[in-house]
C-alpha cells in the first residue's frame, strides 16, 4: 500500500503496541505526512511546555527573546519588576508581529505604525489615532500567556490547564540534583534550520548508539558502548548517561565541586525533557537543544551552551570552552549530515523501520510518549 493511503496515527498505534524486547523504529509515514504533522502541532506543542532559552540569557529589564509555538507568535522578557513574562508577539492594531530574534528594548514597538507597549505589555503610545472617537488607549494589553522558569530554564505553554513544569519534571531535578543545574550560565545561544524531521534529531540526541560511527572524526571515542546506560523512560522526560573520558577536564566535576562523588563526577546525563527540550549535562558544562516542527520536512532549533559556575574562577576555563564549542560546532556538522540523510532515506518507497537496539531505549519511550500525547488529545 502507498505511504500517503496509511494512515499514521494507525500506524504510530500499532508500532507502539509490542513491548521494548520486539520494537522497531517508528514507521515512516510518522515523519513524512503532513497530517501527523498537523496532530503534533494540535495536540503536543498547543498543550505541552515549550523551552525559549536560559533565564540568565533575560537578566535584566528588557531583554527578550521571540518565538512560534504551534503558529503563535510569543515573545518572552524580563519586565520592569524582574519578572519573566510572555505575551502575544502580534500588534492589536493591524497585526504585524512585533519583536524578532533576541535582544534587548525599552518598550515594544510596533514595526509597522509604531504603536508601541510597555514590557508588560499595556498600550503606551499610537500615533495619530486622537480622531477615532472610538479609541481607548487603556483598552489595549498584549494577551498574556503562561511562562514559567525551572532550574535556570524558560518555559512558555498555550494550555492554561498545562501542570507547572516543576511538578511535571520533579523527578529530573531530583536525579541530578548534585549538578545544580540552575548554577550554570549560558555562553553561546544560535538558531538553526536543518532539512529533516524533528523527531529525527530529537531521537538521534536520544541514543548514543549513533556515536562511534557518526561522529568517528569527533567525539566518537570519547565514550564507548559498553558504557552508556538506557533505563526506562518517565511519562515526561527520558535519559540515559555515558561516562565521559577524564581527558575532557571541563567536562568532570570541578574540585569545589562536593555534591558528587565517586563515577557522578565524570557522568554525562542526556535528558530528553518531553516534548522537544534536549539537554546535555556534564558536571562541567552543559549545551542544548530546543526543537520545533517547520512542517514534516525541516526544524527550528534553538542550540545554547555554557559552564557550570563552579569553573567561574577557574583560569583556563575560557580557553577550554573555546575549544568545546568549536568541537560541539564540529559535532553539530556531523549531526546534521545524519540526520538530515535519515530524512531523505523515510521519504523512499523502500523505506521500512528496523529493529531496536538496547541502546534506543529512549526512541522507543518517546514513541509511546507521542501516541499517548495524541491519543489523550484526540479524546478530549
Amino acid at each position: 500500500m502507498p505511504k500517503d493511503q496509511v494512515d499514521p496515527i494507525d500506524a504510530l498505534r500499532e508500532n507502539t503496541s509490542v513491548p521494548f524486547e520486539r520494537a522497531r523504529a517508528m514507521p515512516t509515514e510518522v515523519y513524512i505526512e503532513q497530517s501527523f504533522a498537523d496532530a503534533e502541532l494540535e495536540h503536543i506543542f498547543r498543550k505541552e511546555w515549550y523551552c525559549v532559552g536560559r533565564a540568565d540569557a533575560l537578566a535584566v529589564p528588557g531583554d527578550y527573546v521571540a518565538c512560534e509555538l504551534a503558529g503563535q507568535p510569543i515573545v518572552v522578557l524580563r519586565d520592569q519588576s524582574g519578572a519573566l513574562r510572555a505575551m502575544s508577539n502580534v500588534c492589536l492594531h493591524r497585526m504585524s508581529t512585533l519583536l524578532q530574534g533576541r535582544g534587548n528594548a525599552k518598550t515594544i514597538v510596533c514595526p509597522y505604525h509604531a504603536w508601541t507597549y510597555n514590557l508588560d505589555g499595556k498600550l503606551r503610545g499610537a500615533p495619530a489615532m486622537t480622531q477615532n472617537e472610538a479609541f481607548c488607549k487603556d483598552s489595549y494589553a498584549l494577551p498574556q500567556v503562561r511562562c514559567e522558569e525551572w532550574l535556570g530554564w524558560v518555559f512558555v505553554s498555550l494550555d492554561p490547564d498545562a501542570a507547572p513544569v516543576a511538578k511535571q519534571l520533579s523527578e529530573v531535578a531530583q536525579m541530578i540534583g548534585g549538578y545544580d543545574m540552575a548554577n550554570y550560565s549560558e555562553a553561546f545561544y544560535e538558531e538553526h534550520v536543518w532539512n529533516t524531521n524533528w523527531k529525527v534529531l530529537a531521537e538521534n540526541f536520544m541514543e548514543s548508539y549513533h556515536l562511534p560511527v557518526c561522529h568517528a572524526g569527533t567525539i566518537g571515542g570519547l565514550s564507548q558502548l559498553e558504557d552508556m546506560i538506557c533505563p526506562p523512560g518517565h511519562a515526561t522526560f527520558n535519559y540515559h548517561t555515558i561516562l565521559k573520558d577524564e581527558s575532557l577536564r571541563i567536562a568532570m566535576a570541578h574540585s569545589d565541586n562536593d555534591r558528587l562523588v565517586g563515577d557522578e563526577r565524570r557522568t554525562t546525563y542526556l535528558l530528553a525533557l518531553y516534548p522537544s527540550l534536549m539537554i546535555t549535562l556534564t558536571p562541567g558544562y552543559f549545551w542544548y537543544l530546543s526543537l520545533h516542527p517547520k512542517g514534516p520536512g525541516q526544524v527550528h532549533i534553538r542550540f545554547g551552551g555554557g559552564m557550570s559556575n563552579d569553573f567561574a574562577d577557574d583560569p583556563e576555563v575560557q580557553d577550554n570552552f573555546t575549544e568545546l564549542k568549536a568541537l560541539l560546532d564540529d559535532v553539530n556538522v556531523e549531526d546534521r549530515g545524519c540526520t538530515e540523510k535519515v530524512y531523505k532515506g523515510l521519504c523512499s518507497d523502500a523505506a521500512a523501520p528496523g529493529h531496536l537496539s538496547h541502546l534506543e531505549r529512549p526512541n522507543y519511550d518517546f514513541a509511546q510518549y507521542l501516541m499517548a500525547k495524541i491519543d489523550e488529545g484526540s479524546t478530549v
